[in-house]
């Protein structure tokens, strides 16, 4: 019997989806981030019951931020995206959190920066909150040994690839780092929308994608781009058509991002039939029944779709480029590898 329901909605499904494909489909996923963050901070004596917990997100976090504020006696306050709905303001409301939106934009390197300045706003006004700097602190690493324990039960032994979005990095960098140190062979796929400075896409815009939670406009401490093989850059519409396609073969309803990185994994498997290739779902798809499920009409067939493979960024093209990691040629991107918890150089 879980203590709270935060502890049982984190846990994912573990589903096989045509053809070959394993997905962990999360309702929430980052409340192993939240919830492992917050227990190692109560743990250490960063924060105390009572104390207010801040910081800015698009939409997932926010609402894992609140829950784990909720499960340990804290105050909770966010700074959301355009993309936090109606659906997931008034949950939060409930929930006891406070939410300001920042204005209304379609252009995702305003919206974060917008986000970024209200909480230097903030604390500079409530010196006491606590800032959780999901994007920079490496604290949010933590939370994901569990999900790194749960494919070591449930996924085959052997070779793995693991695709996923890599938004702050501290879902799928810190996957790949625990099971990395249990021994496992893991091939490192990150998806990414064109846009994103994270690994250096910014040159290439795409008007029609904010697939909230796995770009960036500015860098992100918490990614480190060394444990990354492979990235994946998926335009709008092949990340709509990727995600109908789920839904139609797998039955699963999930976000942008798992459309994205279910056809980033179709294409790896492809080139490494030997490995067992799992894919992360981090939400439901109910945020982008609007957006994107309502046009499943024009949704292309997987099979028509391949990616230009590249060997530069300056070569970065949509619909869907991908890239060996790291580049043949060219600047590493902006931006600090951020460090482990657990390891020696514990900030």
């Amino acid at each position: 019997m879980h203590e709270h329901i935060a502890e049982a909605v984190k846990e994912p499904d573990v589903v096989t989806v045509p053809p070959g494909a394993i997905c962990l489909r999360f309702e929430t996923m980052k409340l192993y981030s939240a919830l492992g963050a917050v227990r190692h901070l109560l743990e250490t004596g960063q924060i105390q019951p009572g104390d207010t917990l801040v910081d800015s997100s698009s939409g997932i976090y926010a609402h894992a931020l609140a829950l784990a504020c909720h499960r340990y006696g804290l105050n909770c306050h966010i700074v959301g995206s355009t993309t936090v709905d109606r659906t997931l303001r008034v949950q939060l409301e409930v929930l006891g959190a406070t939410l300001e939106q920042v204005r209304p934009s379609k252009d995702l390197r305003l919206d974060q920066n917008l986000r970024v300045q209200r909480i230097g706003e903030l604390l500079r006004e409530r010196p006491h909150y606590h800032w959780m700097r999901q994007y920079h602190d490496a604290v949010h690493y933590l939370g994901y040994r569990d999900v790194a324990d749960l494919i070591r039960k449930e996924v085959p032994e052997g070779p793995l690839s693991l695709a996923g979005g890599v938004g702050t990095g501290a879902s799928t960098g810190a996957i790949a780092t625990y099971l990395r140190e249990a021994g496992r062979d893991v091939t490192l796929v990150g998806v990414q929308p064109f846009g994103s400075v994270t690994f250096g896409s910014e040159h290439v815009s795409d008007p029609d994608m904010i697939i909230a939670g796995i770009g960036s406009s500015i860098p992100f401490r918490n990614v480190r781009h060394d444990l990354y093989d492979r990235v994946h850059w998926v335009n709008f519409d092949h990340a709509m058509s990727g995600a109908v396609a789920l839904l139609r073969a797998g039955g699963i309803f999930a976000g942008l991002s798992a459309g994205a990185a279910y056809l980033a994994t179709l294409w790896e498997r492809e080139r490494a039939p030997d490995r067992t290739h799992v894919f992360l779902a981090a939400d439901t798809g109910h945020r982008y029944v609007d957006s994107a499920y309502a046009h499943h009409a024009a949704a292309r067939g997987l099979g028509t779709m391949r990616p230009h493979e590249v060997t530069t960024r300056g070569e970065l093209r949509h619909p869907w480029s991908v890239m060996d990691w790291p580049p043949a040629a060219g600047a590493p991107p902006r931006g600090t590898p951020a460090l482990v918890p657990g390891t020696a150089r514990h900030p």
